[in-house]
């Protein structure tokens, strides 16, 4: 959804609400130096009045003058210095507050939004776009505030030196505003734009580096690099476009600027030479009118880079502002079920769903499993195996039909409840930042250190840690190239021995582990999986000889059911997939 500019300055204003005291502090701390800083002027041209020609000057009254301006000066630095201070924790709260927001709404979105996205679009807009606000954002509180004062201190001020001289100064003002507000309009559409490349260029970024070694193995170098020069072409026009409107903005107020204090320039010293009759005049008054004409001048040469800023800032936020707004999961119902110790009966009637409207890939599915029933899942690659898995997680839910735990429809269950009744290994590893023994506790948190090592017994994984270093204190991450895949593997299927859930879900769950170990692995999977309703998704179909009922998926739907003895003697679909894989030893 686009936003316009005055809606996402809403947005922001909204988060600058919750800091709505230091926002008070900083402008008072900013009238405070703009009414010092415009007092100084007054008393400089005193000074200058005490100089009444060349070695007649009456130091003794203009000695006290300068002290007192110094001291004022000091003031006026103290009150900025502060207000500089109060206008970075504004800043960076606000920025803060984005991020987490942004944050909390990634961990709410369905799955399907992630799967649809780059990563690296994601990422740069929680990164690099929120920094850009905040960079606009902080300009906009150090400049703004202070800039809107001086020239309305300044107009104040001049009106009383001479109000005719200061209608030359307004004159000229709209002329300036009008001038920033026609290149602004320009200049959001292609921040904006910029930004989106940006967000191109850092998802593929990411694709090369989190590829590297497929990109070197298919020598796909020099293709990558013209991908990455292409995109990086596309941001360098845009950003030039970009820069050179923004730019526009203060060349052009400093010339109407520079009109306004020569206008002023001729008008005061006519006035004081009593050329023009439009009231008395001295030197020092119109030094301070000058003085004033360039500091009126000064903050529309400042707003206008400050509104460059905004384009810029605004253009970031308006993108992070979409993704916050992109439609969460469904929310669960307010009476539904928190699920406890299921049994593990699951249900599916009738199912339906397709990731698309136009393609359909399961319909009219039907399976009842009973607790402690072990499920094989086996098909060609996208018959919808792993698909049939995301739906028993809700990570998405059906089209049509419904599927139940224990009589309960799903969708009347609570997500955590459900999730956390199913233990999953995927094939795709997963570790977070931090120690082994952290990861194996991620499914139970209160484990002890014994339980943590029994587990890792279990998985034939303690071995391997022991070696390491600093053993179950060894810093690990999903990007830690110190484990092998398989090794990481070993450590997400030690999670599940720790935490013993209910049901368990094992997506091709031992494919990166050599065959010595899997064979020792599955001799733990089968105690683990004794009284637990468990759903095996397997290529490998020697892995899957002992499941209950072995399911036989083609195109979305099932096709076959039974043990593995009676799949085989019927000589059907799963008798072609076998012997297709054991041909040459059986």
């Amino acid at each position: 959804m686009k936003k316009s500019n005055l809606s996402t300055l809403k947005r922001v204003f909204k988060y600058l609400k919750k800091h709505w005291a230091l926002v008070l502090l900083s402008v008072l701390f900013a009238l405070g130096s703009v009414l010092i800083t415009l007092y100084i002027p007054i008393r400089i041209g005193n000074a200058i009045d005490l100089i009444i020609e060349a070695g007649k000057v009456d130091f003794d009254k203009m000695m006290p003058i300068l002290f007192e301006i110094g001291i004022l000066a000091l003031c006026v630095a103290l009150l900025q210095w502060v207000m500089n201070n109060i206008n970075n924790k504004i800043t960076y709260n606000v920025t803060m507050d984005v991020r987490n927001d942004a944050f909390d709404k990634i961990e709410g979105l369905p799955l399907k939004f992630v799967d649809s996205h780059q990563y690296g679009e994601i990422v740069s807009k929680m990164i690099s776009d929120v920094d850009q606000f905040t960079d606009g954002l902080l300009m906009g509180f150090t400049q703004f505030f202070t800039g809107v004062a001086t020239i309305i201190g300044t107009l104040c001020f001049m009106l009383y030196l001479s109000p005719i001289i200061t209608i030359v100064v307004v004159v000229f003002t709209p002329l300036s505003l009008l001038i920033a507000s026609f290149i602004s309009k320009s200049t959001f559409k292609l921040f904006k734009k910029q930004s989106e490349k940006r967000g191109n260029e850092t998802s593929l970024v990411d694709e090369a580096i989190g590829n590297l070694k497929v990109v070197k193995v298919f020598s796909q170098e020099d293709e990558m690099q013209q991908k990455f020069e292409l995109a990086d072409e596309e941001l360098k026009k845009v950003s030039i476009k970009a820069i050179f409107f923004s730019s526009l903005v203060n060349p052009t107020t400093r010339f109407v600027n520079a009109l306004v204090y020569a206008g002023v320039a001729l008008v005061g010293a006519f006035t004081v030479m009593n050329v023009i009759p439009i009231g008395a005049l001295s030197i020092g008054a119109l030094a301070t009118f000058l003085s004033y004409a360039n500091q009126y001048a000064k903050p529309f040469n400042e707003i206008s880079g400050v509104v460059t800023e905004l384009q810029n800032a605004l253009a970031c936020a308006s993108r992070v502002f979409d993704l916050i707004d992109e439609d969460e999961e469904i929310k669960d119902n307010e009476n539904a079920l928190v699920l406890n110790k299921p049994n593990g009966d699951v249900d599916l009637c009738d199912v339906a769903f397709s990731y698309s409207p136009d393609k359909d890939l399961i319909k009219g599915l039907n399976l009842s499993v009973k607790g402690g029933m072990r499920v094989a899942i086996v098909g060609p690659t996208g018959c919808g195996k792993t698909t049939l898995i995301n739906l028993l997680m809700r990570f998405y839910d059906v089209n049509s039909g419904s599927i139940s735990v224990d009589g309960t429809d799903i969708r009347d269950i609570t997500r955590h409840s459900l999730r956390h009744s199913y233990g999953m290994v995927l094939q795709e590893t997963w570790l977070q930042g931090g120690t082994i023994r952290d990861n194996i506790k991620m499914g139970k948190p209160e484990a002890t250190d014994e339980e943590v090592i029994q587990a890792a017994k279990e998985c034939h994984a303690h071995s391997f840690i022991k070696r390491l270093p600093l053993g179950y204190d060894t810093i690990v991450s999903d990007e830690s190239n110190s484990l092998s895949q398989g090794q990481k593997q070993l450590l997400c299927i030690s999670r599940i021995m720790l935490a013993l859930p209910e049901m368990l879900i094992l997506d091709e769950a031992t494919s990166s582990i050599d065959t010595r170990t899997e064979l020792k692995i599955q001799e733990s999977f089968l105690k683990l999986m004794k009284g637990r309703t468990s759903f095996v998704v397997a290529h490998r179909l020697s892995t899957i000889r002992e499941a209950d009922v072995i399911l036989v998926m083609n195109k979305g739907n099932i096709v076959e059911m039974g043990n593995h003895n009676e799949l085989i003697n019927k000589k059907g679909f799963y008798w072609e997939l076998y012997n297709s894989q054991f041909s040459t030893t059986e």
